[in-house]
C-alpha cells in the first residue's frame, strides 16, 4: 500500500463542537475518524459511549476507526457494528481469545484491528497476524491524550514491518498517540501506514491546514 493515511482522534476534538469537528475531517484530507472507546477499567479514563457514537456516525462520510480501551471488548462487537463502525480495534492484553475474537469482527463486517500497549512486544502477533487487518501500535501509554511520543515505538515498526513481509500479509501498521508534523516521515519511512493525530490536530490554530500539512509530510 503505497497511500498513506491520516485519522484525526476525536478524542481531542471539541465535545462542546462535536458535529463541527466532525464536519472539519468530512471536508479534510484526512482519511478516517478515529474514536477511542474507555471504560475506566482497561485505560484510567472514560471517554464516550454509544449515544455518541451513533450521533458522530450520522455526520460522517469517512471510515469510522473504532478503538476500543476496553475490558471483555467481545461483548460489544456486534453494537459496533450495528453502530457504523468500519474498523474495529480491540487490545491484545484484552482479549483471552484474540483469534476468536478478530473472527467475530470480521464476520460482524468490519475490519479487525489489534491495538498493542507499549510494553507488548510484536512477536506475540505471530500467529494472527494473518487475521489481522490493521495493527495499532500504541505510542503512549493507552488512557489521555497529549502525552509524549515513545521512542522505541520506531523499533516496534521495523519488526512489525519485517513479520507482515515475511507472513505475506495485507497488515496495515497504525501508529496512535504522540504523532506529529515532526516525527511522520521517521514514521512512514519505518513502515506506518496509519498516523492517528490528536491533540496535534485539533489544538492547531487551523486543524484543516494542519491536516493537510501532515498528508503533505507524508505523501
Amino acid at each position: 500500500m503505497s497511500k498513506k493515511l491520516i485519522a484525526p482522534s476525536l478524542l481531542a476534538a471539541d465535545f462542546g463542537n462535536l458535529q463541527r469537528d466532525v464536519e472539519m475531517v468530512n471536508q479534510s484530507k484526512a482519511d478516517w475518524h478515529h474514536i477511542d472507546v474507555m471504560d475506566g477499567v482497561f485505560v484510567p479514563n472514560i471517554s464516550y459511549g454509544m449515544p455518541v457514537i451513533k450521533s458522530i456516525k450520522k455526520h460522517t462520510t469517512k471510515p469510522l476507526d473504532v478503538h476500543l480501551m476496553i475490558v471483555d471488548p467481545d461483548r460489544y462487537i456486534h453494537t459496533f457494528a450495528d453502530l457504523g463502525a468500519d474498523i474495529l480495534t480491540v487490545h491484545y492484553e484484552a482479549c483471552t481469545h484474540l483469534h476468536r475474537s478478530l473472527q467475530a469482527i470480521k464476520s460482524a463486517g468490519m475490519k479487525a484491528g489489534v491495538a498493542l500497549n507499549p510494553h507488548t512486544s510484536i512477536h506475540l502477533l505471530e500467529d494472527t497476524i494473518q487475521d489481522i487487518d490493521v495493527v495499532c501500535l500504541m505510542s503512549v501509554n493507552p488512557g489521555f491524550g497529549g502525552q509524549s511520543f515513545i521512542e522505541n515505538t520506531y523499533h516496534k515498526i521495523l519488526g512489525l514491518k519485517k513479520l507482515i513481509n515475511h507472513k505475506k500479509t495485507a497488515t496495515l501498521i497504525e501508529i496512535d498517540g504522540g504523532v506529529n508534523a515532526k516525527n511522520a516521515k521517521n514514521l512512514v519511512d519505518c513502515g506506518a501506514d496509519v498516523l492517528v493525530a490528536g491533540s496535534f490536530v485539533f489544538k492547531s490554530e487551523n486543524p484543516t491546514q494542519t491536516i493537510q500539512n501532515l498528508k503533505a509530510v507524508i505523501a
